[in-house]
């Protein structure tokens, strides 16, 4: 067991490496000792034999320091010349040099170079062929050790090694008689599957080889022959292969069975020799909701008083009765139905030191011998499960007591690296496949809430809450918290707000039910946890599921509780808890804010639900409880911007600013590793964590921010003026969100009472005093350009209410820096920019003023024509913008800014929007914007001027060929909207200019077979926006359209995807307004096209337009921009043009589109019951 003991020190090391400089001492016994082997000469003789033996014992025994010591190509020399000195028909000799080879790569961390990989390969693999198999298992280590990281040097030999016949897949075999050999078979094929990046890995067929041979290692029992340890060696080395084909290898598992069949085998090996449970698992999981086994053994009668929780994830009172038996059972925990009560921080405490209890009757993973196995990088190929905090751990925990040490410790310590391996390996398996797919297996993992006296399943949360070892329990959160990563989707379904009561359960109830069950187990483990490695975890684990979690579908209670429960964290000891505590309240906040449930808990009191006494309360003090000389207005001051002026203070926005600007207590001092040596504030972790959820609390819950408006500004200001870029940055990322906050509450649709709102004059104070700050001087800053593009973003959030009150000389600065700024190298600062110049071009102060808008102007479309998609993105977008303005300027009864804006200018701005639509989606899609706008704002002026025409027609050309692309829906419909604002330009010659029909057919084309409803929508808009007969072109013109708007209404329905039916409604209503308008235009000359369209449509087209009567009725028409009164106004205007048509000799297409109208309003009216307008349609 020697040399077994010796082969884990290969894995448990980083990668190997040549030493750099061996010492003296050390180097001289390897030379003297390579010396005298190289002296030798192959002799077959008893005397030679037994002086190599020696030799090769004197290399063995000679004390190497760890990690190197000897030249790589030295050591590989040796090893060619020492194994050219054994013949193969030598056993022991080829045993005692296998050992040789096993134990230098191994202690020194060699790598052997590829020519005498080559050679050693050969020597190694003929040793397999041709000596006795007592043999097998020191060659085979060799091999492990040779290959490790050489995999793809070795591929000629892949045939001989992974073959059908092959050596490995010969000795992996179930049917392999000697378990050492097999396990160190099976170790070689895992150190083949070790991936070394920028080299070739393995071909998929080996990969295949290679994973069933591990899939069956891992399926297949103990066999009576094998001991315990071995078995757990076995396992390892097979998790480990695995691990390394999904991480290095990118193996994708496609198969349902292959996949299922892994799954079922990680869930098995996941608790492998966990004390007290032993489950019985099918070969293949396959996705499904409900439970498909139960592998639990039945539930003791004398249980029955806590059969509603589950035997392993007991509900409360953790008392746990320390083992003493020789096996290492654990006793049964005592259940008690009244733990839904949130314990509070002296429960935490108490229930902290029954883990410390429960734990130091396991051994731990500490202090333990070395893997027999010498299994792949053990700890180090899953970077998560490998940090170094694991290593906290009792002194009960890693020293055995007599009963219980010795080799039960060892087992136990090797079985809880089996599940360490077995977590590891699922968390590659997740990052492998699609979220879809894995969450077809959710029910396996994930707790449910069982039924009544049904025990739980066991999941992910069994292994967090019941095992002993705390590097076990940290592995399973974190997997746990990839799986809910960005599970947001697939949650989103789960309801249960209103009481279940049907004979089935719907799949949107078990969900929320198993979001329930997660947050009771989470709670449970979070007052019973007693490392603080895992503590972080499972507040990690808690912030995945708040994140993703629908809460405005599930009952009140749930984020109480966890809310209450987190508070007394914010002061633990160790900076990681606190930080993630501050990261979970972050969540909460920011989850599907505003939620009324935690506008609740934002307005408890300072103390709610903690003692008095508890050192997690913040140390708050009255209301300048951290300013020393206030800088500006006060907390009594900013009390006017509360809606009711005497709230209670917010515990976590004073707990935040106290995290951020007071220094650090000394309760908790001494455990910071984040904080810089002599920095008398919190660690900056902590700092930019209590930022953030400041920025989330503007964002979800302003109304609660803004009573410390004018504290947060001086918390800004005092952030951005420090020397920390990050901490500066924070403070950028705060203002803007207080600012967006500021301008939402004023936005013409907000539901806020004016009396509630900030008001302006507080808001003029808050930025004047932002923009006498450091807010100038982070702008400034060009070697943070992160920084200055977050403060450009801030600018940008000004209200534009209060912008126009601003001193003069602030208004001033603010244009002058985003002017200045538009010039600058840096991609982002130029992006946030252009951004921000197309926000004030929009500001009522500005937009008039003809010299900042066309300084603008100049400045965007300078940025359009740069390099970076961002940057130009972003310019397409204030373009859009800034044509809004000028149509905006139209519209004002003076005409002075139409006449001062430069015509040459208006000119540049339509070749850049030309340029710009044949760019990336991002940019097309407010280019195309822009043309629209550009062509609606030219006045007869311009469209005079030769110079004019040629740039129209392009435009228009541009805009066509957009409406027809395949390019992104918004694209498509920004581009169809456009057109509808060209078509409202009445000096532009629509109906007579030859791009009229091309424009007409490009509309028609979309209305009637677009795949997305909404574009067709905007079609069906900008064909019913002409307002003259003449601007529709000749009668094959109009009748085109008609017959095209009929077809659309025809094909309102017809859609493969379901997402498009709701638009369906709004889709007819808005066809039915086009075909009226066309109707209350139309000559005597279009009536025979219509009369000829309605013959085979007629109770078609009857029907939706009574149905467009109707809905406006009824209100259930989400795109109703018209009354009832209206819309049947209409249609009364409608029948009156063309009853006042002078109809041609012998045409009855006049006398039949009339008595189709009426028709339809004589059914309408008599439906509604008005008899008024029944008697003036008769009299007509």
């Amino acid at each position: 067991m020697a040399a077994v003991q010796v082969a884990g020190s290969l894995s448990c090391g980083q990668p190997r490496e040549a030493p750099r400089e061996p010492p003296p001492e050390q180097d001289n016994g390897f030379r003297r000792l390579s010396a005298r082997l190289r002296a030798l000469r192959p002799e077959d003789s008893s005397s030679a034999r037994t002086e190599i033996h020696l030799l090769f014992d004197q290399l063995i025994s000679e004390n190497y320091s760890e990690g190197g010591g000897v030249a790589a190509e030295d050591v590989s020399a040796l090893l060619v010349q020492a194994c050219r000195l054994v013949p193969l028909n030598q056993n022991h000799l080829v045993s005692k040099v296998s050992q040789l080879i096993h134990h230098l790569l191994n202690r020194l961390q060699v790598i052997v170079d590829e020519q005498n990989l080559d050679f050693l390969m050969g020597y190694t693999i003929s040793a397999i062929h041709q000596c006795s198999s007592w043999t097998h298992m020191e060659i085979l280590q060799a091999l492990a050790a040779l290959v490790y990281c050489n995999g793809s040097k070795c591929q000629k030999y892949l045939p001989d090694l992974l073959g059908k016949t092959g050596l490995l897949t010969t000795l992996s075999d179930l049917a392999q008689s000697d378990p050492e050999v097999r396990r160190a078979a099976v170790h070689c094929m895992a150190n083949l599957c070790l991936s070394v990046p920028g080299q070739p890995y393995l071909e998929e067929p080996y990969q295949n080889i290679c994973f069933q041979a591990f899939l069956t290692t891992l399926q297949s029992s103990k066999s009576s022959d094998m001991d315990d340890i071995t078995f757990c060696m076995l396992l390892q080395n097979a998790l480990k292969g695995i691990q390394s084909l999904l991480n290095g290898g990118k193996m994708k598992l496609t198969q349902t069975d292959e996949l299922g069949a892994l799954l079922a085998v990680l869930k098995k090996a996941m608790f492998h020799g966990l004390p007290g449970l032993n489950i019985e698992m099918p070969t293949v999981l396959y996705p499904t909701l409900l439970p498909q086994y139960d592998g639990r053994p039945p539930v003791k009668p004398q249980q029955s008083e806590s059969t509603a929780s589950r035997p392993m994830n007991k509900k409360k009172k953790y008392k746990i009765k320390p083992r003493k038996t020789p096996q290492g059972e654990e006793e049964e925990e005592e259940s008690s139905s009244e733990m839904e009560a949130v314990p509070g921080p002296g429960t935490s405490r108490v229930n902290m030191h029954d883990r410390n209890t429960r734990c130091s009757s396991s051994p731990g993973v500490q202090g333990l011998p070395v893997d027999g196995s010498g299994t792949l990088g053990k700890e180090r190929v899953s970077s998560p499960f490998t940090t170094s905090s694991w290593k906290r751990v009792s002194s009960s925990e890693s020293d055995y007591s007599d009963a219980e040490g010795g080799l039960q410790g060892k087992m136990r310590s090797y079985q809880a690296k089996v599940r360490q391996g077995a977590l590891a390996c699922f968390l590659s398996t997740i990052k492998s496949i699609e979220k879809k797919v894995l969450y077809g297996y959710w029910s396996a993992f994930v707790p449910d809430t069982p039924e009544l006296g049904s025990p739980q399943s066991v999941s992910l949360m069994t292994l967090a809450l019941k095992d002993p070892s705390p590097k076990t329990r940290a592995c399973a959160l974190q997997v746990l918290s990839a799986i809910l990563e960005g599970s947001k989707q697939f949650l989103s379904v789960a309801e249960d707000t209103s009481d279940h009561k049907r004979a089935f359960t719907p799949f949107s109830v078990m969900i929320a039910s198993s979001i329930r069950e997660l947050h009771r187990c989470l709670l449970l483990a979070l007052v019973a946890e007693s490392s603080s490695q895992t503590l972080t975890q499972i507040i990690k684990c808690l912030a995945n599921l708040v994140s993703n979690a629908p809460y405005n579908r599930l009952k009140l209670s749930l984020l109480t509780k966890v809310w209450n429960q987190i508070k007394p964290y914010i002061r633990h000891k160790d900076v990681n808890v606190r930080v993630s505590s501050l990261t979970l309240l972050g969540a909460i906040v920011s989850t599907h804010a505003p939620l009324p449930e935690v506008q609740l808990l934002l307005q408890q009191p300072c103390s709610s639900g903690l003692s008095s006494s508890n050192s997690a309360t913040p140390h708050l003090s009255p209301a300048d409880w951290w300013k020393k000389a206030p800088a500006g207005s006060s907390l009594e001051e900013t009390s006017v911007s509360s809606p009711k002026g005497s709230l209670e203070p917010c515990w976590l926005i004073r707990l935040c600013i106290s995290t951020v600007v007071l220094p650090k207590e000394d309760c908790y001092s001494g455990g910071d590793t984040g904080s810089a040596a002599g920095s008398t504030f919190e660690p900056s972790p902590m700092r930019l964590e209590a930022l953030q959820v400041l920025a989330h609390l503007a964002r979800g819950y302003f109304s609660v921010a803004q009573v410390y408006l004018m504290e947060l500004g001086e918390v800004i200001c005092k952030c951005m003026g420090e020397a920390d870029p990050s901490i500066q940055l924070h403070g950028a990322k705060l203002l803007e969100e207080l600012g967006t906050g500021l301008i939402q509450q004023y936005k013409p649709d907000s539901t806020i009472a004016p009396e509630q709102r900030v008001p302006v004059f507080l808001v003029v104070m808050f930025w004047t005093v932002m923009l006498k700050g450091p807010l100038p001087r982070a702008l400034q800053s060009s070697e943070h350009p992160t920084l200055q593009a977050s403060a450009c973003d801030a600018l940008s959030s000004i209200l534009p209410e209060a912008f126009s009150s601003l001193p003069n000389d602030r208004q001033i600065l603010c244009i002058t820096m985003l002017l200045g700024l538009n010039d600058s190298k840096n991609r982002l600062v130029k992006a946030a920019t252009s951004r921000a110049l197309g926000v004030y071009v929009l500001f009522p102060c500005l937009r008039q003023d003809v010299i900042f808008v066309a300084d603008t102007a100049n400045a965007i479309l300078m940025s359009l024509q740069d390099k970076s998609l961002n940057v130009r993105a972003k310019a397409a977008w204030s373009l859009g913008n800034l044509t809004d303005t000028l149509i905006v300027n139209m519209e004002t009864p003076d005409p002075s800014f139409q006449e001062e804006f430069s015509g040459l200018l208006l000119l540049k701005m339509l070749r850049s929007a030309i340029e710009a639509s044949k760019d990336k989606d991002k940019v097309k899609s407010n280019a195309v914007r822009a043309l629209g706008n550009l062509l609606h704002f030219l006045q007869p002026s311009h469209i005079e001027k030769p110079i004019f025409a040629e740039i129209i027609e392009e435009s228009i050309q541009a805009l066509i060929s957009t409406v027809l692309i395949e390019a992104a829906m918004k694209v498509r419909w920004n581009a169809c909207y456009a057109m509808g604002n060209v078509f409202k330009n009445p000096a532009l010659p629509l109906g007579t200019a030859p791009w009229t029909s091309q424009a007409y057919d490009a509309l028609t084309s979309v209305v009637t077979s677009c795949k997305n409803f909404k574009v067709r929508i905007r079609s069906a808009t900008a064909l019913s926006i002409p307002s003259k007969r003449e601007q529709y072109g000749s009668v094959e013109q109009y009748a085109q359209i008609w017959n095209a708007l009929v077809t659309a209404l025809q094909k309102s329905e017809d859609t493969t995807d379901f997402l498009e039916f709701k638009y369906c409604a709004s889709l007819r209503t808005q066809i039915c307004q086009a075909l009226i308008h066309l109707l209350s235009l139309a000559r005597a000359s279009d009536l025979p096209c219509i009369k000829e369209t309605l013959e085979p449509n007629g109770d078609m087209v009857r029907s939706y337009l009574l149905q467009f009567l109707k809905s406006g009725t009824e209100g259930d028409d989400p795109g109703a921009s018209h009354s009832p009164q209206e819309r049947d106004q209409m249609v009364k205007m409608a029948l009156k043009h063309i009853s006042s048509i002078q109809a041609l000799t012998g045409d009855t297409a006049r006398r039949a589109v009339m008595d189709f109208l009426e028709n339809i309003l004589t059914i309408y009216f008599d439906a509604s019951g008005s008899q008024v307008a029944l008697l003036e349609l008769s009299d007509r």
